[in-house]
């Protein structure tokens, strides 16, 4: 069975979504979302540092398991300030025609 590119993401998004509403212990979802965006912050921080470790020092396998770590926690922190995927979608989408250098002068301008 073949995906397409996002799928996957999409679906973990509403898991996380139910596991928000439901906020069961049982859940380490649940138990991050608890502990709102300071706890969430801290494992993000954690994860993209083991990306950028696992990157410089090991396999091709660990460093995609470590995006994946980091992708999840930035989704929990999306869904914890209550800002969806198809947000983030729609800014990416934003920025395509103008180059980095551009597009980062117009974040700073509008700051």
């Amino acid at each position: 069975m073949e995906r397409r590119v996002g799928e996957i993401l999409e679906q973990l998004e509403g898991i996380i979504a139910a596991r928000k509403a439901a906020s069961t212990e049982r859940s380490y979802t649940s138990q991050l979302l608890a502990g709102g965006v300071p706890k969430i912050s801290k494992k993000v921080t954690e994860e993209a540092g083991e990306l950028v470790e696992a990157a410089a020092t090991e396999s091709d396998e660990r460093v995609v398991a470590e995006a994946a770590d980091l992708f999840y926690h930035a989704l929990v922190l999306l869904a914890c300030r209550g800002l969806t995927l198809e947000q983030v979608e729609t800014t990416l989408a934003g920025r395509f025609g103008m180059s980095g250098l551009e597009e980062k002068a117009a974040r700073s301008s509008a700051s």
